[in-house]
């Protein structure tokens, strides 16, 4: 009876996603001041988020403690971490909810962290774009639920999950994918004694003791239309995402946790992957399995990652 309610909820929500659909050129009431004349993508479907360009504000000057001294972390809550150059950096969730863009920089690295809250989504990219380094910010504008940000030096739009420029005048243009794993703060600290933690001394006052979304994580419910749903699964189970040589697959979690394996390898347009999860923390990761290293996969919901990749294959677990 419960399973039958909820799947009614869905239902409703599916119905009202397609009607918001219909009317989205009367949502889209404001472009937070971005010429969105070239738009490569529905302008219609291009919608305020609530917040004004940078009323989310973006960290600019992030400051990092080293692993001893942070106390307010519990060893279950989620981060996001990123290697490079033999340095390693954590960026809490709690924080990203806030901020959702950090501009940082390690050596020659300029790289943005980018988190969606409502599509569940940290993905890393590189800064640098034809030879200039770009300072990113939140538009406060939204393409299929999913954060669009913008970069300072051209007010170019940039879609976090379809990784380009989708107007201005860096339209087209894509941003290099940097493989980043998100794990529960107890995995990072272990692996990365030595690493470093973006503080919470962020130069604004936010309560990063506690989510702005409530129960979203855990609900059937969407704040904003999708152009492609599926009911599938729970709209907010976590997948891991991955694409290949033009081609995405999705691997549940839920579909992971039926695998008596931790770990296994498989095939996949021609390459060999590893995939790693740990059904204790519910995090995963993809590595190549010929050389081992870490590929730029994105830990997603369900519901963002098949809007964006309604052709997706997705992994499903063999019968025990």
């Amino acid at each position: 009876m419960r399973s039958r309610t909820c799947w009614l909820t869905f239902l409703v929500t599916v119905i009202v996603t397609m009607l918001c659909l219909k009317s989205c050129s009367l949502l889209a009431s404001t472009d937070n001041g971005f010429d969105l004349s070239n738009s490569s993508i529905p302008k219609q479907l291009i919608l305020p988020g609530g917040p004004a360009r940078d009323g989310i504000p973006s960290i600019d000057s992030p400051k990092f403690e080293e692993v001893e001294q942070v106390r307010w972390l519990n060893n279950h809550d989620q981060v996001l971490g990123i290697s490079i150059a033999g340095e390693n950096r954590a960026y809490p969730i709690a924080i990203l909810n806030w901020h959702e863009i950090v501009n940082d920089r390690i050596g020659d690295q300029a790289f943005v962290i980018s988190y969606c809250p409502l599509c569940g989504t940290g993905m890393a990219f590189s800064s640098e774009v034809k030879g200039q380094v770009l300072e990113f910010g939140v538009s406060g504008l939204l393409y299929n639920s999913d954060v669009l940000l913008y970069d300072r030096e051209t007010e170019s739009l940039w879609s976090q999950l379809k990784q380009r420029s989708v107007s201005g005048e860096l339209v087209g243009t894509e941003l290099e994918h940097l493989p980043m794993t998100q794990m529960t703060w107890g995995d990072w600290k272990a692996r990365y004694s030595r690493g470093l933690v973006l503080s919470r001394d962020t130069g604004f006052a936010r309560d990063y003791s506690r989510s702005p979304y409530g129960n979203y994580n855990q609900s059937l419910t969407l704040y904003f239309p999708v152009e492609f749903l599926s009911k599938r699964y729970h709209p907010k189970e976590r997948v891991l995402g991955i694409q290949v040589a033009g081609k995405s697959r999705a691997y549940p979690f839920s579909e992971l946790a039926k695998n008596s394996s931790g770990v296994f390898s498989e095939q996949f347009n021609g390459q060999t992957l590893t995939i790693k999860y740990n059904a204790d923390t519910r995090t995963g990761e993809i590595l190549d399995s010929e050389t081992g290293k870490l590929l730029s996969s994105v830990n997603a919901f369900w519901f963002a990652w098949f809007t964006f990749h309604p052709e997706t294959s997705v992994y499903t677990a063999a019968k025990q």
